[in-house]
């Protein structure tokens, strides 16, 4: 079974400039975009708003192993962090 993707959209969105500002460097503080940023929050809302919440992903035993190896190579030094404009 394949993976179905559907096509994006844009969204405009009107804040206070020091939200702006915030939001912008907060992605860049976690190596993301502001648009991730705002995807996550929505789709946390979408999952209370269905009672389906972020522990039944930990749940799973797929995702806790991926998590625990994650977490070990970043202890070891395994992987190496870059910054974002390095990556975009």
């Amino acid at each position: 079974m394949g993976v179905i993707t559907v096509p994006k959209s844009k969204l405009n969105v009107t804040l206070d400039g020091d939200l702006i500002e915030y939001v912008k460097i907060y992605a860049e503080e976690q190596r993301t975009t502001v648009s991730e940023v705002f995807t996550q929050f929505v789709l946390n809302l979408k999952r209370v708003r269905e009672k389906n919440p972020t522990e039944i992903i930990l749940a799973d035993p797929g995702f806790t192993e991926s998590l625990l190896q994650t977490i070990l190579k970043i202890k070891t030094g395994e992987t190496k962090w870059f910054k974002y404009n390095e990556v975009f």
